[in-house]
This record gives C-alpha cells, structure tokens and sequence, in this order.
C-alpha cells in the first residue's frame, strides 16, 4: 500500500478545473478524495473561459510565472491524453500555434522584437507579411501589416475539459458533491476536516481551489485567508463557418478562439467590480468593435451567446499554491487569467507536496503577502 492509500482523505474545496486537476492527480496516485463546492461543478470561472494555452503569446515578464506556465504548456497535451483515456471524452485540444496580427507600424516592430526573441530562446515561431498573414488567415482585415505565429500553443474546449474531469473522476470513485453549507473546522494547529450539509466530514489535507471564493470560504482564520478578488471578465460567441477562423488569434484589444462546434469565442474584458456577472452593453460592444477592426467579415455572423465569469486575481498576478500556517490546510487559488493552462501544472505541484513534502517555489506561497506586509512596515 502506498503513503497515499496509508493517509486519511484529502477533501478539495471548489470543483474548477484547478480542483478537479488536483482531485484527478490524487486519486491517480492512489489517496482518498473528495471534491465539494457550493455551485455546479466545471461552470464558474471554469466554464467561462476560452481555453487558450497562450503562455510564450503573452509575454509573461515576471520570471517564476514565465517558467511556471511554461512548464504547464509543456505538460498540457500529456495531462489531456491522461484525461481522454480515464473518460472517453475528447477536450478538443488544439497546439496549431496562436496568431498575433500588427495593424500598424508599431504593432509590427514590436512583433518582430517578438520573433528575435523567440528565436533567441529557441521557441518555434513564423514572422509574415501581410500576404501570408492573409494566406493564413484570410478573415483579417485588409490593412494587416504583418502576424506572428506563435507554434506549440493554441486552446483546449475547457467546458469539455471539465466534462471530461467530472466523468473521470466519477469512474474513479471520487465523490464531487455540491454543497451550498461549506466550513472548515480546525483545532489551534491543523486543519480537522469540513462540514457540509450532509454533517462533518474528517480530512487529513484541505485544499481551498474555490476561485474568486477562496477568501470567502467559511471557517477559515484570517491568517489563511489568501487575498484573492473577483477579476470579472465578459465573452461572446459568434456562429462561423467552418475554418472562417483558423487558428486563436490575438487582433489588437481582444482574441479570438475558434471551436470545433462551430462557434467563435470574443473574449475578454476585465473588471474588478466586485461579485458582478452581469453582461453589459459596454462590455459587449467593446468586445465586438475590437474584433470587427480586426477581421470585419465577422459583421456578419449571428451572436449566439454572451456570458461572464469572475477571474480570481491577486496583487502580484500569481496564484497562491501550497502551504498556509495551519498544518495540513494548502491553497490552490489566484490563477487570475492562467486558469485553464495551469490546471495541471497546479495539480502535480500540489500532489507532490502531498505526497512527498516537496516544497513549491516560495514565489507562490501564500506567506510572500506577510512578507511583503513586513517590508512595508519596516
């Protein structure tokens, strides 16, 4: 029997792509798991998204983050295979490369500041012109003056994804169970377990992926608390012909994500207003003027759906993974816009602090806030 059949249950809070990543990894490495959340599991900040794998396209400059997504990109198509076998359903990923289009002279330096330093770090890419920026993706607007495409990225469906993690799990025994009562108890030095409607469940580990919640979550001493907002991010859909769109495209204010279902996803606003999911006429219209500049044959499409989802963001842009001051209590939050492409990565750092202690970079801790807070004050 291995060290995680030995140990009591791992209960993870929030049933995100994070939290059903991480309840995956843990039962595959043979522990007692079970998932709660206080809302449908897989929608949330999960369902919301456009599921892009876009870690070298967004020029990450902070370090551990650049090196962290990175390493989830890396990583990604092994983690959906793994996901594919264990359900029989496919997430639909896509590594066909990302587009970012230059409609001006300075938009185009700096794509090709871009390309040299993508060729200083030995990363696949292809600098065009305007005719094979159009070659390529013929539903550009006219006046494009070149595009870079970015190879190895691309987008998973991650509305499939979490379908495919809920059935997955659900071969595997893992109970996923919605819960609108949610607290954790401890006792002075570690965490006991979680209460929910169904009464106390006892838990050796405690893990808090509850997204843009996570600091809400009851129970909680304040000194575990992560400081986790609500980053509100507003979507659309457009019908489209099939390969109208090509590849995911960055067109100057906004991106487009094509799916195999015949939909063009137009994402994404960010707001911090708060636990507000309104759709807006702003919002709305901002996300069609962007996208209509930069391929106008759009105009056409029918709009077939509008939704927002609330980003869970923290001061410095990383997640918070790992350790808090109350023994056996970790956080899995704070993905803010790298929700989808770092599920796995999250997952196998979280894993494997569990089962083998192995610390994850102190970049990420929850007690860089502290810190910080010190340094302030000092």
């Amino acid at each position: 029997m291995s060290a995680m059949e030995e140990r009591g249950e791992i209960v993870v809070i929030g049933a995100g792509l994070i939290g059903l990543s991480l309840a995956f990894e843990l039962r595959r490495r043979g522990a007692r798991v079970a998932v709660f959340d206080r809302f449908e599991p897989a929608k949330a900040a999960s369902w919301a998204a456009a599921g892009m794998l876009a870690a070298r396209t967004e020029e990450i400059a902070d370090e551990p983050m650049h090196v962290l997504c990175n390493d989830a990109l890396e990583g990604f198509p092994a983690f959906v295979e793994r996901v594919r076998e264990a359900s029989a359903i496919d997430p639909h990923l896509r590594r066909d490369g990302i587009v970012q289009a230059a409609f001006d002279e300075a938009a185009l330096m700096r794509l090709q500041a871009r390309a040299n330093a993508l060729a200083a770090a030995g990363i696949g890419h292809t600098l065009l012109d305007a005719r094979a920026a159009l070659a390529l993706e013929p539903a550009l607007a006219s006046n494009v003056l070149g595009a870079l495409l970015t190879h190895d990225e691309g987008s998973v469906d991650n509305r499939l994804l979490g379908r495919a993690l809920l059935a997955a799990l659900a071969r595997m025994h893992v109970q996923v169970a919605t819960s609108e009562e949610i607290e954790i108890e401890f006792d002075a030095r570690r965490v006991c377990g979680v209460r929910t409607r169904w009464g106390f469940r006892p838990a050796d580990i405690v893990v808090n992926a509850a997204g843009a919640w996570a600091p809400h979550v009851a129970g909680v001493p304040e000194e575990c608390r992560p400081p986790v907002e609500p980053v509100k991010g507003e979507m659309l859909a457009l019908a489209m012909p099939h390969d109208f769109v090509r590849h995911t495209m960055w067109l100057g204010g906004c991106y487009v994500v094509p799916r195999a279902d015949g939909r063009l996803l137009v994402g994404a606003t960010g707001e911090r207003v708060g636990f507000d999911t309104r759709v807006t006429a702003g919002g709305q219209r901002q996300l069609l003027e962007r996208a209509l500049l930069g391929a106008p044959g759009l105009a056409g499409f029918s709009l077939v759906e509008q939704w927002a989802g609330l980003r869970p963001g923290t001061p410095d842009e990383r997640p918070i993974l790992g350790r808090t001051p109350r023994e056996g209590y970790l956080l899995a939050t704070g993905h803010y816009r790298n929700g989808v492409l770092l599920c796995a990565r999250t997952a196998e750092l979280l894993a494997d602090e569990i089962e083998h202690g192995t610390p994850i970079e102190p970049a990420f801790a929850l007690a860089r806030f502290a810190a910080d807070a010190a340094g302030v004050g000092a």
